[in-house]
């Protein structure tokens, strides 16, 4: 008897545990949603580890002139991508129903290559895998970095002005 509880409490431990998004790689020519966002055949895909000014956010250039950040962050990733395919390995699922991805072309981390070029932030708060590629796009004073902006997370919570 006591074997039969066992299995019975393991399996019932199993069927409980929360179910992992297994490694789907999702390939296609991609729509640029944002900064840190795609659409590939449908499936909306938020880019993993990064966040990129808003589509509305401003940011400002050291003479105090203002530029739409994020629509130009959106613009240079539609640019680097272009109509070729674009392959995203998921990691995760999101509140809003997309899915969380690291994108690459031609072997390039396009994740990577945004905070790189200085057109997103590692975001912390989900992963430090960026972190140090956002050092030297800040120490370079790459794009956002080369005045003042609010981060992305700030931003959507309504702090408006760098």
């Amino acid at each position: 008897m006591d074997v039969f509880l066992l299995r019975l409490t393991l399996t019932l431990c199993l069927l409980f545990l929360p179910l992992s998004v297994s490694a789907q790689t999702i390939t296609g020519v991609a729509s640029v949603r944002d900064g840190d966002s795609l659409e590939i055949r449908g499936t909306r895909i938020r880019l993993h580890g990064i966040d990129a000014p808003e589509s509305r956010q401003l940011c400002t250039r050291p003479t105090g002139q203002r530029w739409r950040c994020g629509q130009q962050a959106a613009l240079a990733l539609a640019d680097r991508i272009g109509r070729r395919s674009v392959s995203c390995v998921t990691r995760d699922i999101d509140r809003y129903g997309r899915t969380i991805a690291v994108c690459s072309q031609d072997g390039t981390d396009l994740n990577a290559w945004m905070v790189r070029e200085g057109w997103a932030v590692a975001y912390r708060r989900y992963s430090r895998d960026y972190v140090a590629v956002e050092d030297d796009a800040r120490r370079a004073g790459r794009n956002i970095w080369s005045g003042t902006f609010v981060m992305p997370w700030d931003w959507r919570r309504g702090t408006r002005n760098p």
